[in-house]
């Protein structure tokens, strides 16, 4: 086996139990906020605080990641995170539950990851040949798939023969196994062209860049807005099937597992098959793909809920596909030394609006119509993707 595929399976076993165990945590936590509180107001502020200081603090902390040590960074966020998880059950303990204490967890967790994400992600040309990138990308999407299909099953078991404390635990079982494997795995620094800038600099260096390379701000801009629209529908999903399709409990799990399930398999496609077509009109595609499911879905009767159920999977494969191509097309297309900053930013940039969308989802959504949101945000996917396949500054970047 060569040295570096030997380098990824540690990483990816170390990855997925921490994926499994703090998705477990996260959708118990959720769980236990349901049930004990009953509030869509407190699970607004639960989301809030988990993407938040991620989408805010991310336009900065890639400055920080090509400076430091990526590996470092890496080991130190998971621990972070484990820290704090350790702290909140200690609380729990003693009998002083608040629900600030959660949000507080929420929040760390996401200053953790806005650190972890993009070391992780810039460390991946490191450490594998240029040509290999995407299978290693629709890997790790399958990774994330699998860990999102079956997170639920497990939290959801565990939150209704156990308590929320000792849940926890699973957390830092997860973050010290994936710290300890990452720990024989070497990660080269890349070289910086300048040393001693400010953070300032850096940031806005980061910008210079990115928008120095014809097309890719126009790529930036389109994934956000394809992201928004995703973040829309994910907020509405479990609504869509009870009250457009008058839906059950079951069947809204299921389409949650639909959905995880063409993810799965989108990552599988990329991680299995090298596809040889252009990069960024694979992506255009999946645009288009994504969008013609939420408008069919949006259009659909009350009576066809098995329609529903089979272009989910198509949504989340698309979506699946999209996500993981475009972060190689960043990895290939972005100097080492600047990749930690320009995929924060890109992090931070996909995040800041769909906060605002799940904000306002619920209004929107009371005001036009739980389909009719489908319908309009597939609309903005499909018009997206469609202008896009005729841009040729941003389809060059895709010949890779």
């Amino acid at each position: 086996m060569e040295k570096w595929r030997k380098t990824f399976l540690l990483i990816w076993i170390g990855q997925f139990i921490s994926l499994l165990t703090s998705s477990t945590v996260t959708y118990s936590a959720f769980f236990w906020l349901s049930l004990e509180t009953k509030s869509p107001e407190v699970l607004a502020y639960a989301v809030l605080s988990g993407y938040l200081p991620q989408a805010v603090l991310g336009l900065f902390i890639g400055a920080y990641v090509d400076r430091w040590h990526r590996k470092t960074i890496m080991i130190v966020s998971d621990l972070f995170i484990a820290f704090c998880t350790l702290i909140l059950i200690v609380l729990f303990l003693s009998g002083n539950v608040q629900l600030e204490y959660l949000y507080a967890l929420f929040a760390c967790r996401s200053i953790g990851t806005a650190f972890h994400t993009p070391a992780m992600q810039a460390s991946i040309p490191l450490l594998a040949p240029k040509s290999e990138l995407s299978r290693i990308a629709g890997i790790n999407q399958s990774i994330h798939s699998f860990s999102g299909i079956v997170a639920p099953v497990i939290g959801a078991t565990l939150i209704s023969f156990g308590r929320i404390e000792y849940i926890l635990f699973l957390d830092i079982i997860g973050a010290v196994f994936a710290c300890l494997l990452l720990s024989f795995v070497y990660i080269p620094n890349p070289i910086t062209k300048k040393a001693g800038n400010s953070l300032f600099q850096d940031v806005k260096e980061c910008i210079l860049l990115i928008h120095s390379k014809k097309g890719m701000s126009y790529l930036f801009i389109c994934s956000a807005l394809v992201t928004f629209s995703f973040m829309l529908i994910s907020v509405l999903l479990p609504l869509m099937t009870i009250e457009h399709f008058n839906g059950s409990s079951f069947q809204m799990g299921l389409i949650e597992m639909l959905w995880g399930i063409g993810a799965l398999a989108g990552g599988i496609i990329i991680g299995i098959k090298r596809l040889n077509i252009n990069k960024v009109t694979l992506v255009n595609i999946m645009y288009l793909l994504f969008g013609a499911y939420l408008v069919i879905s949006g259009v659909l009767s009350e009576n066809a809920f098995v329609y529903f159920a089979l272009l989910t999977v198509i949504g989340g494969c698309s979506y699946a596909i999209y996500n993981a191509i475009f972060l190689v097309i960043i990895q290939l297309r972005v100097e080492d030394a600047f990749l930690g900053r320009v995929i924060s930013t890109y992090n931070s940039l996909i995040l800041l609006p769909s906060i605002a969308g799940i904000v306002g989802t619920g209004i929107i959504a009371d005001y036009i119509g739980i389909a009719n949101v489908f319908i309009i945000a597939g609309i903005v996917s499909v018009f997206t993707g469609f202008i896009s396949l005729f841009v040729p500054s941003a389809r060059k970047l895709g010949n890779i």
